[in-house]
This record gives C-alpha cells, structure tokens and sequence, in this order.
C-alpha cells in the first residue's frame, strides 16, 4: 500500500509538472492529484517538494527515454527513422492539445540556474538518453561518434521543436525539423533491432 501511494505521488508529480512547470506545481496540488493527504507526502517524502519532483523527474525520463527507439525499431533507413521520429512526436503533440510531452525538459530549464539538485537530476537524465541513444544506435550498425551525434541532433531539434509547436499551437515545427535533419542520413542502412533490452534514449 505505501508503495502504492509513492508511486500515485510521484506519477501524479510528474503529471502535473508536465503541464505547469516546477514552480507552478505546490505541495497541495500534488496531494489534490494524487488522492493522497499532504501528510503522507512528507512521510514518503522527507526532502519535500525537491524530492518528490526529482523522483517524479527520473521515473519520466526512464520512461520517456524508450520513445525513441520504439520507433525506430520498425525501420532500416537510418533517413526514414528520423523522419518517422518527428511525424510521430507531432501527431502525439496534436493529440494532446500541444501540451508539453515530457516534464524533463520543462523544469531543466526552469530550474537550471536556481535548484542545483534538480539541475544535476535533469542533467543526468538527459546523460542517460544520449548515452542509451548512442548505445541503441551502435547496436543497429552505427559507428560511436556517428551514433552520439544522430542522438544529440535528434534530442536537440526534438525538445527544441516540442516548445516551438506548444508556443505556436502547431505541429509545423516538428514537421519541419523531420524534413530537415531526414535527407541527412537517407541511405544509412541500420541493422536489425536487438529485440528485447532495448537501450534507453
């Protein structure tokens, strides 16, 4: 049962966080959200508001870091995969009413230069994607440099575009990034998916 209710909060944290930033998310509302009494957020949460969005934040972002090679999987043109990648993310971002798709990049740059413990915690999450990114991509036939740069590139121009398209209320931005970076690597042929333990990015 406590884990149970650790788990609503945080999923609750990161929910919330998604749409209105760190600093627009109280304690309140995230006892509102979650079904939980504020009481039982100190209890599981000592370190309070930090804490629990710092824990929200991880869990988001192992989960989010699977997007990526989700769709990717299912191509063996390195060009066509990124192209896909970006029709993906703004048929997603559509469907949401261009809310914002990832809490991560919200509150890194919210918070950047203002909650050192959450500026680290971001930090490391987006170290996880590009490592896992340039992980999975060498484990479909790229070399390491190349995989490290098709990650960066696609983490860059994607959290780039999802604030474009939610400030413009329009997927355009996405599109247009696809159409961009896609033509760079048509013809680069990837190897077969290894199929189960995918690689984070």
């Amino acid at each position: 049962m406590a884990r149970s209710t650790r788990e609503s909060i945080l999923t609750a944290a990161a929910e919330l966080m998604r749409h209105k930033g760190y600093a627009g998310v109280g304690m309140k509302d995230i006892a509102d959200a979650s079904g939980a009494p504020i009481g039982s957020l100190y209890h599981h949460f000592r370190g309070g508001k930090t804490q629990i969005a710092r824990e929200a934040l991880v869990n988001a972002g192992a989960a989010y870091g699977l997007l990526i090679p989700t769709v990717v999987d299912a191509y063996t043109d390195l060009g066509e995969a990124v192209d896909g990648v970006f029709r993906q993310a703004a048929e997603d971002m559509a469907h949401t009413g261009f809310a914002n798709m990832c809490p991560v990049a919200s509150v890194a740059a919210e918070v950047a230069d203002t909650v050192e413990d959450l500026r680290q915690a971001t930090g490391g999450i987006f170290g996880q994607w590009i490592d896992g990114g340039t992980a999975y991509f060498v484990g479909r036939g790229l070399d390491g440099a190349r995989a490290r740069d098709v990650t960066l590139a696609l983490i860059g121009a994607l959290e780039g575009a999802f604030l474009l398209a939610r400030v413009l209320r329009s997927a355009e931005p996405l599109l247009a990034a696809g159409r961009v970076l896609a033509p760079q690597y048509r013809g680069t042929v990837l190897t077969a998916p290894a199929g189960v333990g995918k690689a984070a990015i």
